[in-house]
């Protein structure tokens, strides 16, 4: 009876609902009374419309504008399918509108334009009078409005060119995608061994022409599935590998915040690394991301984020990611294994009843009109990390913006370095400050802190901005132990905040996140599967209807790294965030209730190119500034064969034995230059990489300068795969003039690689793997004929070279094979 007899407080309604966030609104009811108020809602009813065509022409223009809908739930006795558009261009005609650029635009209008600004900027009410044509005094109240709303738009297109987020995008697909040749291996848990999916995923392959091996992970340590991958492998090497380890997702025994199925992962990238698996390696997940408003399992995004990493670290043999539903039909399985036949570059994949969805960043510019209330801290406020430079700064925006008190923790607490100068600095910004010397990976020590915060101040916010990036170290030399170790911060500390609070009403939880999680950083795979985990719980807790903002960050100026790496990071195309500017676009963030946001300063013209060099990169393909570049520049293939020719040409002229030392000088070179060596002093030809100051910013400058040089593609992970200068001018040489077969110098190589590998692994794993048995019978053959001295052997000694081989063991055959050919 109220709402019939009372106001409409329609306003009201549509005010409270745009300052929680909504953007679109959708009236129900017999006809659109209320729709025409306003500007962005969608009626789903017209008089004397047909009800059904009304609905549907509802849902459509929803789906025009980016927003999800359920079709299946839509039509669900009459499940549709996705049509692709021809191939061909089937319209010859053109009717887009061709942008005027800046450079063609009339110099007239820009000089009115600019002479008006500055009339305004000036507050020059007699100029604007007399141009515009009116009284002065009629502008009094105006000029201040419009000078501050043209202030504020030029700050807001500053912070604009920072803002991007990730989106999901329908990618194309083949009417007739290409056949998958040959075997291809497929790891599966023990917990999937035999589950439906798995069979249903092989089956897929086998209707599109591949042969699927399947194969049960016996455990996830790397050694285990080095013996057990290397035994399989023996005797033939597999087209592809598609890994369903991911979908393991119980707690791993030892490191509780990763899944088994994470560890196994990390395994097998280990494993096939070791073993010299050159081919495709894809990771199959299943509700690690999110799209549109599903909650995502943020330990299962650990693998997307160190995924990520994979293809910059090992570019030419990382498939991809992709993304499945926990059952699939034929029509799914189909589509998987032709996700992994294309051969468009497209590694970040989410396949469900939609079709086949590919990962884009996009630009993310702030939206017109009002934003809703500004968030301003009160209560407490808990910072993590919050002595370190960007919890220092988060701390210092919260004290300006009237946070009454501020929790900050970090391992050291007040002993920590600045901790006391930053006290007195949010001291005298009018906050009160409380230290506490707390590892957020410790739940009890956290739940002290939380415990000890005053009523009368009740937790009112949460910043989490502890955790640190490590050395980059590759993912194949890194235990599991180790893995857990460096993300353990950010994973571990999130997930107590998370579960500490899941009964208090919070207005801000905030996850200090990386670009490693979006883009990548070479050598950083833990670190990216940590900031990965992050934004997959910022989007759960919004699901779940709880306060959560993740923003993946760039560097920062005097935050994130030194000086070095700054200088390092612009010559790539990626400049360190102005923490002012960084600050505001948090606080934008807050205010428009963001869930998840990505803020970096990037320079596409060079950043598209050197990112692009190793592979191609789908992931920046809806950016129209990377287009531009990347077409300026002749695509985004990898440059195979581009380099300097006459280095080729100048080392086939050498001989041989003096190919190698003077690509070792070459590659000393090309090291002194990216490191910013005077000269070569101190590159010594066996000093690993490691030691002369090479990160993961250097090593793919380092990467893309010996590629342009060489004219060959390598991998971003070039130092540490091959560690000294000499070892990567041994493997330059093999790379453009081939392996050195049939020569004893190439033999020794080969034997001296085997050695090494081998000793990696114990006795028993070795005979397992029948690599004795092997070895002996190629002694056996080397010995036909000559004596055990490489002699002309006379008859006698044959029978007790056997005898001795057949009874020899492992550790036996290999000092039999460094003494008889010089290795030792």
């Amino acid at each position: 009876a109220g709402q019939v007899r009372g106001t409409v407080r329609f306003a009201d309604s549509v005010a409270t609902l745009r300052a929680q966030g909504v953007t679109t609104l959708v009236e129900v009811g017999p006809k659109p009374a209320l729709t025409p108020l306003i500007g962005d809602a969608v009626p789903t009813q017209r008089k004397d419309n047909a009800e059904t065509a009304n609905l549907l022409r509802a849902l459509g223009t929803l789906h025009t504008q980016g927003r999800t809908v359920k079709w299946e739930a839509a039509f669900p006795d009459h499940p549709g399918h996705l049509t692709d558009l021809p191939t061909y261009a089937f319209q010859h005609q053109r009717y887009w509108i061709d942008a005027t650029t800046a450079d063609q635009a009339p110099g007239g209008e820009h000089a009115a334009a600019d002479g008006f600004w500055r009339a305004v900027e000036s507050g020059d009410a007699a100029t604007l009078a007399e141009d515009l044509g009116v009284e002065a005094a009629s502008l009094e109240t105006v000029l201040p409005a419009l000078s501050s709303w043209h202030r504020r738009s030029h700050a807001q297109v500053a912070l604009d060119r920072l803002r991007y987020r990730v989106d999901w995008h329908p990618v194309a697909t083949d009417p007739v995608p290409p056949a998958l040749t040959g075997t291809w291996l497929v790891i599966v848990p023990e917990s999937h061994s035999d589950a439906p999916l798995t069979r249903a995923v092989a089956d897929g392959l086998r209707r599109r022409g591949a042969e699927a091996d399947l194969l049960v992970a016996r455990g996830h340590e790397r050694d285990v599935l080095i013996a057990q991958l290397g035994e399989h492998v023996a005797d033939s090497t597999p087209a592809g590998v598609l890994s369903l380890l991911a979908l393991d997702n119980e707690p791993h025994s030892a490191e509780p915040s990763l899944s088994r199925g994470v560890a196994a992962t990390i395994g097998l990238v280990g494993a096939v690394d070791r073993l010299g698996i050159k081919v495709p390696l894809w990771c199959v997940t299943s509700g690690a991301v999110t799209v549109g408003t599903d909650a995502p399992d943020p330990v299962a995004a650990t693998v997307w984020g160190l995924g990520t990493v994979l293809s910059l670290d090992h570019p030419d043999t990382w498939g991809g990611l992709i993304d499945i539903p926990d059952t699939l039909d034929d029509s799914l399985a189909d589509r998987l294994a032709d996700a992994l036949g294309r051969e468009d570059g497209e590694d970040q994949l989410v396949l469900g009843s939609s079709g086949l969805l590919g990962r884009r960043m996009v630009r993310a510019p702030r939206l017109a009109g009002p934003q809703g209330e500004t968030w301003n801290p009160h209560g407490t406020v808990l910072v993590t990390g919050g002595t370190g430079a960007l919890g220092a700064h988060a701390a210092r925006w919260l004290a300006r913006r009237g946070a009454d008190h501020l929790v900050l923790t970090s391992r050291r607490g007040s002993d920590a370095p600045g901790a006391a100068e930053l006290v007195a600095e949010l001291t005298g910004l009018g906050a009160r400050v409380t230290v506490a010397a707390c590892d957020v990976a410790d739940r009890d020590g956290l739940a002290a802190v939380l415990d000890s915060i005053p009523e009368d101040q009740p937790l009112t916010a949460v910043f989490h901005a502890a955790g640190v990036m490590h050395e980059p170290v590759a993912l194949s030399n890194m235990t599991v132990a180790e893995f857990a170790e460096i993300g353990r911060s950010k994973i571990e500390g999130a997930t107590h905040l998370d579960e500490l609070l899941a009964e208090t009403p919070l207005e801000a939880f905030v996850l200090f996140s990386s670009g490693a999680a979006v883009w990548g950083t070479a050598g950083q795979s833990a670190y990216g599967g940590a900031n990965a985990f992050l934004d997959a719980l910022a989007h759960r807790r919004r699901a779940r209807g709880l306060a959560a903002t993740s923003v993946a960050w760039g560097p920062w100026q005097g935050g994130m790294v030194d000086e070095e790496a700054e200088a390092q990071l612009r010559r790539i195309g990626v400049s360190s965030l102005d923490p002012e500017q960084a600050v505001e676009l948090l606080g934008q963030a807050l205010d428009d209730r963001e869930t998840y946001l990505v803020v970096s300063d990037f320079d596409w013209d060079k950043f598209a190119s050197a990112y692009s060099l190793a592979r191609q990169r789908p992931l920046l393909s809806a950016l129209p500034e990377v287009a531009t570049a990347l077409a300026a520049e002749g695509g985004s293939e990898a440059r195979d064969g581009g380099g300097d020719v006459a280095l080729a040409t100048r080392l086939a002229a050498l001989p041989e034995h003096e190919r190698e030392p003077a690509l070792v000088e070459v590659v000393k070179e090309q090291a002194a230059l990216v490191l910013g060596y005077d000269g070569q002093n101190g590159i010594e030809n066996e000093r690993a990489f490691k030691d002369l100051g090479f990160d993961s910013v250097t090593a793919v400058e380092f990467r893309n300068q010996v590629s342009k040089v060489a004219g060959v593609s390598l991998p971003a992970s070039l130092v540490f795969d091959y560690a000294s200068p000499a070892a990567l001018a041994r493997h330059l040489k093999t790379e453009l003039f081939g392996e050195d077969e049939g020569t004893v110098e190439g033999l020794l190589a080969d034997l001296a690689r085997l050695e090494a590998a081998s000793t990696a692994l114990p006795a028993d794993q070795i005979e397992r793997a029948g690599l004795t048995t092997r070895l002996q019978a190629l002694v056996s053959r080397l010995n036909e004929g000559t004596g055990v001295n490489g002699t002309a052997d006379g008859g006698g000694d044959k029978a007790a070279v056997a005898d001795r081989l057949e009874e020899a063991s492992a550790t036996d055959v290999l000092s039999f094979i460094d003494k008889e050919l010089g290795l030792s």
